[in-house]
């Protein structure tokens, strides 16, 4: 059994970490680069590609919407032209700064926009379409099932799935609104076992204790969480003793 671990990582904000980027580097497979749009700048990205390197990560964009007063974490209604405009112009800046891009996945409000969203979720898939014309090989999407899915299949794009290891989930299978009660997992342990069973098991415990049928080839920490390193540590710790190799697909 195998399994890829990646966290949110390189996002800072007025040239401030919000995480402890080189404490998760140590222990993911890839890393979701922020490229602009929520958080990061050339600088951060630059240390971030550095950075994945020196610890064998894979490196995937991290695009958002134009949005870093929220930290891309508010919905928008946008024109497909201007999400596809602001997706490409954020992989652009990336690969500027070094990254050999092998995936896409979108960030906060942008992520969910796209598994209801068709006309947002095309856009999306579209720049992404775009610049792996550019680089002569698809990059795949990583992200819920949903529009997204969808629209990958139509631009040609593999398309991976991902659970997330500190989030709540609902019994319907889609993730608990941040703000609500069970929104977020802090505790390391609870990761850990979660991260085995979603592999051994394809299951996740949902709030209300019901249990939820999730296949995912990519587990997700954010790395902005303040227990996000000793959960990191827990979770990787916990899939090498259970022979569950930890490696990128991509």
């Amino acid at each position: 059994m195998r399994v890829d671990l990646n966290a949110d990582l390189g996002e800072t904000v007025d040239g401030i970490a919000t995480a402890d980027d080189d404490a998760m580097f140590a222990v993911v497979s890839s890393a979701n680069v922020a490229c602009g749009g929520h958080a990061g700048d050339a600088v951060s990205m630059r240390a971030s590609v550095e950075t994945a390197a020196r610890y064998g990560v894979a490196v995937g964009a991290h695009p958002s919407y134009d949005d870093r007063e929220n930290f891309g974490r508010v919905a928008r209604s946008i024109e497909p032209a201007e999400l596809r405009a602001i997706v490409a112009a954020q992989l652009s800046a990336l690969a500027a700064a070094g990254a050999d891009l092998r995936y896409v996945k979108p960030h906060g409000a942008l992520y969910h926009a796209v598994t209801a969203d068709p006309r947002q979720a095309g856009a999306v898939a579209a720049a992404v379409a775009d610049h792996s014309a550019r680089l002569g090989r698809a990059l795949p999407i990583l992200g819920l099932a949903g529009a997204i899915a969808e629209a990958a299949a139509s631009a040609g794009l593999p398309f991976v799935h991902e659970a997330f290891l500190d989030r709540g989930y609902t019994a319907h299978g889609a993730l608990v609104p941040r703000g609500e009660p069970g929104d977020l997992v802090h505790d390391p342990a609870a990761a850990a076992d979660r991260a085995v069973r979603l592999v051994r098991d394809g299951e996740v415990e949902a709030v209300d204790g019901a249990r939820v049928c999730v296949d995912a080839a990519s587990l997700c920490l954010h790395g902005d969480t303040p227990t996000a390193v000793a959960m990191a540590r827990a979770v990787r710790s916990a899939l090498d003793g259970a022979g569950i190799e930890v490696r990128a697909p991509w």
